[in-house]
């Protein structure tokens, strides 16, 4: 879901976030247009404006709610990092700089990202980073 406000501190006041993409299952939890609940994977898509708060602040909140899987993607540098929450800590599990240039030998426009939480949902870096100039 895009322009949903997720409210992280429900049961203790009423702070908010607006991720780029959220995954939210439990349409319990959905409430107009905030989400109370845990969602299983949020995407953050960084611009000059927001990428220090994406990285630090927003991170920091999805860590903390337990939201499973992170990705910070970088439309300008065309890199995709993937965080996975391991023990109450986000790891960096991968990072994908876009080579889309098949001669040279780093090719890697093929290649297929899968949602650790959903393994039907699948993209190839291309795809992530089609019409994006």
């Amino acid at each position: 879901m895009g322009n949903l406000d997720y409210k992280y501190h429900a049961d203790i006041n009423d702070d908010y976030v607006i991720p780029d993409v959220m995954v939210a299952c439990d349409r319990k939890h959905l409430k107009g247009g905030s989400y109370f609940g845990v969602p299983k994977f949020i995407a953050e898509t960084l611009s000059p404006a927001t990428a220090l708060r994406d990285k630090t602040v927003k991170k920091e909140i999805y860590q903390n709610a337990g939201v499973a899987e992170y990705w910070i993607i970088s439309p300008r540098e065309r890199v995709v990092e993937i965080y996975y929450l391991e023990d109450g800590k986000y790891e960096l599990k991968y990072s994908y700089i876009l080579q889309d240039d098949a001669e040279e030998a780093h090719y890697n426009a093929d290649t297929k990202i899968v949602l650790k939480e959903f393994p039907h949902i699948s993209m190839t870096l291309a795809e992530i980073f089609e019409n994006v100039d």
